[in-house]
């Protein structure tokens, strides 16, 4: 967990907590002077999961610490994702669509699984070669590859993608339906 000050001396913290948030998850509580609505509303945009203004409690923080840490732990124990015909077995590391079993690489599943737990967000093509090949790897050949691959393998149209989807210059998202959930 990070806990963040947004009065920092080199860098506004709405602008740290941006660019965390274009490569991590890792949840945020902002710690702050700042008391307008207007900054709260500002650091929540940018990715911050609360908000807290000085003076403040320590049992407050450590409550709102442990909340944080909950919401993490119904997420992580988790198991199934189910989009449409793609089911996902995390325990097993099984992929199904349609109910038939899909094979897939180690990497190509690291790539679904990303895209997964980051569902309908845009995932920039920095970070997902960052998070699955990891720091200083560049080559979106590589990626791009991966993602046909993925789609040949889960989509029952490659070229008009369900799931996965380009977000042209930017990256991929996977594209949430209405019965997604994690």
């Amino acid at each position: 967990m990070i806990i963040l000050d947004l009065g920092l001396p080199d860098m506004d913290g709405i602008v740290v907590t941006r660019r965390l948030r274009e490569w991590s998850q890792t949840p945020i509580v902002i710690l702050s002077v700042r008391e307008t609505e207007q900054d709260k509303v500002a650091a929540l945009n940018a990715g911050a999961d609360d908000y807290l203004t000085k003076p403040f409690g320590t049992s407050e923080l450590l409550a709102r610490i442990r909340v944080i840490q909950r919401r993490q732990a119904v997420v992580a124990n988790e198991s199934i994702f189910i989009l449409g015909g793609l089911i996902l077995d995390f325990s097993c590391r099984e992929v199904t669509v349609n109910e038939q079993e899909i094979q897939l690489t180690p990497t190509e599943y690291d790539i679904l699984r990303l895209l997964i737990t980051h569902s309908g967000k845009v995932l920039t093509h920095r970070q997902i070669l960052r998070q699955i090949w990891g720091e200083g790897y560049n080559d979106m050949h590589t990626l791009r590859v991966n993602i046909s691959n993925l789609r040949a393998k889960l989509e029952p149209d490659p070229a008009r993608p369900t799931y996965i989807h380009t977000e042209a210059g930017v990256g991929y998202r996977l594209k949430m339906l209405d019965e997604g959930k994690i």
